[in-house]
């Protein structure tokens, strides 16, 4: 039955053969492109995930206004500086690439080409290090913010990731599975040559399909572990847990990946660093729960939320006539009041002969 079942499903979606236009729009001349859409559409989900747990997490969600904006500039030239030097081949004739969105004609001119190419890795590095450095200048607690932002960085991967989509970019070798995706011949890697794959027939595994499903997974997963485990686990932990989620993915995604950059006699980079990354946080993890730190730092329970609907001002009225009440003197308002008033003309007033 799951043969017949898959072997249905090939059929059907094998009719959707999708090679996307990478472009969204124009603006008159200027292309926008869909991979810059889709991490402008993830980093504002993440500014709603991490601002709700801040708040939720008793932390001062109006620095996280600031807080994205820097961080999110310090990821954008780590990841460009990532991609770049992975592919210095194709930029160190062409040294303007590197920082204009543009790219060389056949004439010898430049036209607007979009900006794309990013090294996860290399934003991951100097996003960090931003992060770091502006709660320290804050005075904050740079593990509980790091807790918090964790399950942001999983929503910012899972729909950031479709931009690879779109550039018909990060996908493995051919695959007869149901959910393969087609492309085409000008984004192939040398290893997969339309001549011998031809387009029409050939499925390619999707990589960015399953990093995007992953962060939504790792994003439900820390969100339940925060609210179920949370008060018991001491400021980091959730982070670390992500940087293990993450490198675990990437390292086995690596294994499928071509034309990645490698080093050390043809192992992927981003694999090494996946590795170091897993030993660093597991690490990390055994010696901030070690014995003698049982009574280290816990988030404990969560400040308590006032919902200004629950609050109900009382306020007392009475009923009784006013006429009753008395003064401290004993006087009711019933009793006469006597008024002197000045007959005599005053200055300002009528008769007093400044007109």
């Amino acid at each position: 039955m799951p043969d017949q079942l898959a072997a249905m499903l090939h059929h059907v979606i094998a009719l959707i053969s999708i090679t996307p236009d990478p472009v969204a729009f124009r603006l008159g001349p200027i292309p926008v492109q869909w991979y810059g859409v889709c991490y402008a559409i993830g980093l504002a989900a993440t500014y709603v995930v991490v601002t709700r747990e801040a708040r939720r997490r008793g932390l001062d969600a109006r620095l996280v206004d600031t807080g994205i904006i820097v961080v999110a500039v310090a990821a954008l030239i780590g990841g460009r500086l990532y991609h770049v030097i992975d592919q210095w081949e194709r930029y160190k004739d062409d040294l303007l690439t590197i920082l204009l969105p543009i790219q060389r004609t056949t004439d010898g001119g430049y036209q607007f080409a979009g900006f794309t190419g990013l090294g996860v890795y290399g934003g991951i590095l100097t996003g960090t290090i931003a992060a770091w450095i502006l709660i320290r200048l804050w005075k904050q607690s740079f593990w509980r913010w790091a807790d918090v932002i964790a399950p942001g960085l999983f929503v910012m991967q899972a729909i950031g990731r479709w931009g690879n989509f779109f550039n018909q970019e990060l996908y493995g070798p051919p695959t007869d599975l149901p959910w393969g995706i087609t492309i085409d011949c000008a984004h192939r890697v040398v290893q997969y040559p339309c001549t011998v794959y031809p387009e029409a027939t050939t499925g390619f595994q999707p990589l960015f399909l399953y990093e995007s499903v992953s962060g939504i997974l790792g994003a439900i997963t820390l969100l339940w572990i925060a609210r179920r485990f949370g008060p018991r686990m001491r400021p980091g932990d959730l982070f670390l847990v992500w940087v293990i989620w993450y490198a675990v993915v990437r390292f086995a995604l690596e294994t499928l990946r071509s034309g990645n950059w490698t080093i050390l006699g043809g192992i992927p980079t981003a694999m090494i660093m996946s590795a170091i990354a897993i030993a660093l946080a597991l690490v990390a993890l055994l010696w901030r729960h070690r014995p003698s730190a049982a009574g280290g730092d816990r988030w404990g329970e969560p400040p308590e939320r006032i919902d200004d609907s629950d609050v109900v001002e009382e306020i007392e009225v009475d009923d009784e006539p006013a006429d009753d009440l008395e003064d401290d003197d004993g006087a009711t308002e019933d009793d006469d009041v006597e008024i002197e008033v000045d007959d005599e003309p005053g200055p300002g007033r009528p008769g007093a002969g400044g007109g």
